[in-house]
């Protein structure tokens, strides 16, 4: 089959690239020149996708020099190709075997093509992602604060704390400029910073890791963040609908927006009552809840309005 899916399997040293029409499996250096080395290759054989997994970073410089070669470039979630691979009845695991599953995966699937993020808007993720670390590195230390029964621990640990939140705070300022510098991120940040519950860092996230907000229907939206449910029905059971998949750190902060708007948000509060007054337990009405809120900030950057509680409040 002419023109078919290529999958690559991306790993700290190497790159191993499944050929779907040929069958060929290849290996190259996940380095500058093997990179190039592949890019080269798969221009030579013009797929119609290339499909790889996200690795939490690893695959970053190879996707950038797809995408600028220009090549088609498809990122999927991990986990989705696991379960591909499990239902096609495959179990054993290798780098080329799991070239060959996402090959095989961008066949039957054919998820959606990756566009090339502009320099701004990859230095911004970057400093998003930089500033979760520094806020999970600075819980870490304060745990250990309170255990520390050491003086000179002690003292150490509080040194430490007062530099990580000092880099904390420069962090924060860092992201603020960048919005400050971009009419278009400041256009969305005034629009979602309007609606009650929706704080800084919320409304920082779903600027620099979910830039499809208010570009897609709202079951896309809710299924790219991760607050779709998914039936688990068999016959005449009717399991329990679950939520899985989607951007963790998008969820993350639109939990605690849900949090607060459930108490704070007229439109949210109202809807979270009606659901547990007609028997949701709490935890599936606030997963609803974030569903919900998910979908209003989604409709406001996609019609341009403002926060409007009576408008919104229909859905």
């Amino acid at each position: 089959m002419a023109n078919d899916y290529l999958g690559i399997d991306v790993s700290k040293a190497r790159l191993d690239v499944h050929d779907g029409a040929s069958g060929v499996a290849s290996t190259f250096s996940n380095n500058e020149s093997g990179i190039a080395a592949l890019v080269s290759y798969a221009k030579l054989l013009a797929p119609r996708l290339i499909v790889l997994e996200a690795t939490g970073g690893l695959e970053r410089a190879l996707i950038a020099m797809l995408l600028a070669a220009p090549l088609p470039v498809a990122v999927v979630n991990p986990r989705q190709v696991r379960d591909f691979a499990r239902a096609s009845g495959q179990r054993a695991k290798t780098d080329r075997i799991d070239a060959r599953v996402l090959a095989q995966f961008a066949r039957a699937i054919q998820p959606v093509q990756r566009s090339l993020p502009d320099e701004a808007a990859q230095a911004f993720a970057d400093q998003l992602t930089r500033r979760r670390q520094l806020v999970e590195m600075l819980a870490m230390e304060k745990n250990r604060l309170q255990q520390a029964p050491n003086k000179t621990v002690r003292q150490d640990l509080k040194k430490h704390i007062e530099w990580l939140q000092n880099r904390l705070r420069a962090s924060e300022g860092g992201l603020r400029q960048a919005v400050e510098a971009s009419p278009a991120w400041q256009a969305r940040r005034d629009l979602l910073a309007e609606v009650q519950g929706i704080g800084e860092v919320t409304v920082l996230t779903l600027i620099g890791l979910l830039p499809q907000l208010g570009q897609l229907d709202r079951k896309a939206i809710a299924a790219l963040v991760g607050v779709a449910p998914f039936n688990r029905d068999s016959g005449t059971l009717r399991g329990r609908r679950t939520v899985w998949g989607g951007r963790a750190a998008v969820r993350q902060v639109l939990y605690m927006a849900t949090l607060s708007a459930v108490r704070c948000n007229p439109v949210v509060r109202a809807f979270y009552t009606r659901l547990r007054a007609n028997g949701k337990v709490a935890k599936v009405a606030l997963v609803a809840c974030m569903r919900k809120l998910l979908t209003i900030l989604n409709a406001m950057l996609r019609d341009g309005r403002p926060w409007d509680p009576q408008h919104r409040a229909a859905g």
